[in-house]
């Protein structure tokens, strides 16, 4: 039986990744190594490792809500004793947080093979572009979910037998889950939906850090204008800066009776809430990857996801007030209302969490320790 080793830091990670992980699970060829780690086993961003159903093999604390930079450098040490330990086959690891960085060099150097989830995109914003393209040199199998960006990892110089391009789990999460209706999810939530209704998330933009509070005010200021309107704000992930967002909010939410806060919704709260916004307002990749499924519009604020490839129901808009206000025009005008009712998800996947389990079965991770540089062919 192959051992495969997944690796899951965030809430947000966990939810893209959650099916793709009962799927090898439940495979009689693959054994599941399940290993919980980043903010997922800190209380501030909420402790989420306890929305996790399949079986844990380990959880490894890297001490997420000190500095970065010290986090990474425990979860190097941690995560090598770790796989010496477990000796997987082959390591999963998802997307472009540091701490996944940090992971990937640990498997690197105790020489396990990786497969990575999610490589190259864009995200010209934050440093997780560093990161990504980083993890993807590490990593022996690639899955990737569009054309374009299975482009950009063989640009790299990755072999194109191992680039894969299976979709995107995220999307096909979202048609594997039975959202709940309005009336079970404001039970849920305590929280009753008003004729308007924006699902809030701003993550700090990493390259240029500082700015959090200037930046995140203009979009409050923008919110403190809307008429009727429920505000409801999930909060940042645990990048450098969050502590200002997760003040500012908290400020809001108590002198504001139309805003609520949640710490973490997990996917099924997440996506039963998007079905009922108008909207989705932020820097989240989820706004540009998943709410277009929805069939509702996203204003996507600043550089954080400049590069992702978009739907046409992303609205993208700069940091302040007054553009952000023009997007909320846009967002609630006729004639961009009537435009959703057509629009596609770019990202649109079938069988994607299958597809990846096949893969993971193909290939003997022994065979794939040694790569070779692939070089594009001129013309």
């Amino acid at each position: 039986m192959k051992k495969i080793c997944v690796v899951t830091s965030t809430r947000a990670d966990y939810g893209i990744i959650s099916n793709l992980i009962k799927r090898i699970d439940s495979d009689p060829e693959l054994e599941l190594q399940l290993l919980v780690t980043g903010s997922h086993l800190s209380k501030k961003f909420g402790y989420t490792c306890k929305e996790i159903t399949s079986p844990i093999a380990g959880k490894v604390d890297i001490e997420i809500e000190q500095n970065p930079h010290i986090a990474m450098s425990i979860a190097i040490k941690k995560f090598y004793e770790v796989f010496n330990e477990l000796k997987p086959d082959i390591v999963v690891l998802f997307a472009d947080r540091y701490e996944t960085l940090a992971v990937a060099i640990a498997a690197m150097l105790a020489n396990f093979p990786i497969m990575h989830i999610g490589g190259g995109e864009a995200s010209e914003g934050v440093i997780d572009e560093y990161i990504r393209h980083s993890i993807t040199k590490m990593s022996h199998l690639h899955c990737v979910i569009c054309e374009e960006y299975r482009n950009r990892v063989i640009q790299l110089g990755e072999d194109p037998k191992f680039v894969f391009n299976v979709g995107s789990l995220a999307v096909e999460n979202i048609e594997k889950t039975q959202l709940l209706s309005k009336g079970d999810l404001e039970k849920k939530l305590n929280f009753i939906f008003g004729e308007k209704n924006l699902l809030v998330t701003f993550q700090p933009e990493t390259l240029e850090t500082g700015c959090e509070l200037g930046r995140f005010k203009e979009l409050i200021d923008a919110l403190s204008e809307l008429k009727d309107t429920k505000i409801i704000f999930t909060m940042p992930n645990s990048d450098d800066g969050n502590d200002t967002i997760f003040g500012s909010i908290n400020d809001y939410v108590s002198t504001h009776s139309n805003a609520v806060v949640f710490t973490s919704l997990g996917m099924l709260l997440y996506f039963s809430t998007v079905q009922f916004v108008d909207g989705v307002v932020g820097n989240s990749s989820s706004g540009i990857t998943e709410a277009p499924s929805f069939k509702i519009g996203t204003i996507n604020i600043g550089d954080r996801q400049r590069g992702r490839i978009q739907s046409k129901s992303i609205i993208n808009c700069d940091c302040s007030k007054e553009s952000v206000l023009n997007a909320l025009d846009k967002l609630y005008s006729a004639e961009f209302q009537a435009m959703l009712k057509n629009v596609e998800n770019v990202y649109k996947s079938n069988n994607t969490a299958n597809r990846i389990a096949e893969i993971l079965k193909t290939f003997d991770g022994k065979k794939i320790l040694m790569k070779r540089f692939y070089k594009l062919k001129t013309v």
